[in-house]
């Protein structure tokens, strides 16, 4: 999950007192110790296993959250393409107590530069835990808009559509803007977002607006009455 460039240095949270990913003990890794040779030639079905066993260890520990990203279309009924990782919102408030209980599953967690996030390895892949989505702290609320899908037979709390384009949207910049990514995720999606509310939220900003335009003018999305 992609955020801002732009955005100014702030001060960096300090979730982990280390700055790099810890090293995993085995004796702690309760099953996450398999050789990547274990896990399915298929990159797409490594990087399902590795969510699933992320979402259950959340769900386990009763903590609020939310599969994002490219995780979360797939859930939705969209391409399979699984990119690179997968991402996960949690609280800002829950962030210490999630890294925890994830070291305690036998992850490797740490703070990477990037104050928004913390990163996890989980079966030979990289999870992202976000608690600042488009710019905004994840909220209880936005977890609780989040429906229960299935992923690969696992079920989790899963972004609402309009939420999780909007963060896409969001995080177009002029150093940041690959419609071609993201093109493809409109198109699987588009019976199922409230586009209007993704206009409100970010539709003023020239990238975003650049591409809601480009939807309309390939028919992707009704276009806006004012350029009827």
């Amino acid at each position: 999950m992609t955020q801002n460039a732009d955005d100014g240095a702030r001060e960096r949270r300090q979730i982990s007192p280390e700055p790099h990913l810890a090293a995993v003990r085995p004796q702690q890794a309760g099953g996450f110790d398999r050789q990547e040779s274990a896990l399915p030639l298929d990159h797409n079905q490594a990087i399902l296993e590795a969510a699933k066993q992320v979402g259950a260890i959340l769900k386990r520990n009763a903590y609020p959250f939310a599969l994002a990203g490219s995780v979360a279309v797939y859930a939705h009924g969209g391409t399979g393409n699984l990119q690179h990782d997968a991402d996960f919102c949690i609280r800002p408030e829950d962030a210490d107590r999630v890294a925890d209980t994830l070291r305690e599953a036998g992850l490797a967690v740490g703070t990477p530069p990037e104050d928004w996030l913390l990163k996890a390895k989980c079966l030979g892949q990289d999870i992202d835990l976000i608690f600042e989505l488009a710019h905004q702290p994840v909220t209880s609320e936005l977890l609780e808009r989040a429906g229960t899908l299935s992923v690969d037979s696992v079920r989790m709390p899963v972004l609402a559509p309009t939420d999780l384009m909007r963060s896409l949207l969001s995080a177009f910049s002029e150093h940041h803007c690959d419609f071609g990514a993201v093109l493809p995720i409109a198109r699987a999606l588009r019976e199922k977002v409230d586009w209007e509310q993704v206009r409100s939220t970010c539709g003023d900003a020239p990238m975003p607006d650049a591409f809601l335009y480009l939807l309309e003018r390939m028919e992707v999305i009704a276009p806006l009455k004012e350029r009827r």
